[in-house]
């Protein structure tokens, strides 16, 4: 299990370093096998800064080069050759100093050199987003939008942080340590310091005009089911702070409804699922089981043979997810879902666990 130290953060109070963390958390009983520094963008933007491009001027020996003088907050104004059609006098920018390790989208790292490009000095390079792997996009270089002093470093621009990842080797006796707010738990303990907890005070019910029926007809496999429906979302890339949280600890972001889920689960330990609202047949949800030998299609768009034990998250005609185990290839979440039925349940360990050897 990964745990992240700035994740950890939201929830308590740590001055401690990582190694210290790592040691106290292993006395616990949650040993760290291993932890490491990690950037959410590789490389961490070292040795870039933001520029102001003072004068820029053709290039008297390139048709598609610029000369520029541009301002990094030294002394002296670095001289730089351009290619970018877009470059102009006044703009803020990101400019790569000599020495700087590049990480472009694609292709190989490089190092940024003083060097004369067709006979003029080029100290550094003003960049595209490319071209340090915040983006795709090599339409020209990034002007900015900033009072920012020159030779800020434009980490700090764009507010990425570095991290510690510490990789715990969870035993089955602590499931109470398999989340962030579980891990500061048990540093609360420790340490005697109180915890953060997340604020639930803007939650409010809108409209109850998408009622969905749950009906719970296996109470052994499911003592608690909760639910609530959203209507009118949107469903979108997700902000680059979820995405940034879920990278660091090694799960590719999808979408930001399927990401607020697992933000959720690693969170607090609490599993979520999201159907789409307007994929639940007949306006009810089923919790129950199925007879042995029924097929039900998962999203990896196997068929599967169901036992009579599988706990099955059904609406009135079908099943829509294997409860706890595999969603369905009908009911998830898509890019024209616009409602969204959203399930907070405790499945049975002893279901669940069959269900998932088996399937």
């Amino acid at each position: 299990m990964k745990i992240s130290l700035n994740w950890l953060k939201q929830y308590i109070q740590i001055d401690e370093t990582p190694a210290q963390i790592a040691a106290i958390l292993t006395g616990s009983g949650l040993e760290v096998e291993s932890w490491e520094e990690i950037e959410s963008i590789k490389g961490g933007l070292k040795g870039l800064v933001i520029g102001e491009v003072i004068t820029c001027a053709k290039h008297p020996n390139a048709d598609k080069l610029s000369i520029t003088t541009v301002d990094i907050g030294e002394e002296q104004l670095s001289p730089i050759v351009c290619g970018a059609p877009n470059v102009a006098a006044g703009q803020k920018v990101v400019i790569a100093t000599v020495g700087a390790q590049l990480y472009p989208f694609t292709g190989e790292p490089f190092q940024i050199k003083k060097a004369k490009i067709r006979g003029e000095a080029s100290e550094g390079m003003i960049c595209a987003e490319d071209e340090i792997g915040l983006g795709q996009s090599h339409d020209g270089i990034m002007i900015l939008d900033t009072d920012l002093p020159n030779g800020t470093p434009a980490a700090q621009y764009f507010k990425l942080d570095s991290d510690y990842v510490f990789e715990i080797g969870l035993t089955p006796n602590r499931a109470d340590g398999a989340s962030h707010f579980g891990v500061a738990r048990d540093l609360k303990a420790l340490l005697s310091k109180a915890l953060l907890l997340p604020s639930v005070e803007n939650f409010k019910i809108d409209n109850r005009g998408r009622a969905i029926k749950v009906d719970v007809e296996n109470t052994e496999a499911c003592p608690r089911y909760s639910a609530l429906t959203i209507s009118g979302l949107t469903v979108k890339e997700s902000p680059d702070w979820l995405k940034n949280k879920l990278k660091a600890i090694g799960i590719n972001p999808t979408n930001n409804v399927v990401d607020v889920t697992n933000y959720v689960l690693h969170s607090l330990g609490q599993p979520m699922h999201a159907f789409d609202a307007d994929a639940i047949k007949g306006e009810k949800v089923i919790v129950k089981t199925l007879p042995e030998g029924s097929k039900f299609t998962t999203l990896d768009e196997k068929e599967r043979s169901l036992a009579a034990t599988d706990l099955m998250i059904c609406n009135a005609e079908e099943g829509m997810c294997i409860a706890g185990v595999f969603g369905g290839t009908k009911s998830g979440v898509k890019t024209t879902t616009t409602s969204v039925f959203l399930e907070s349940a405790y499945f049975s360990p002893d279901y669940i666990r069959r269900s998932a050897q088996k399937h």
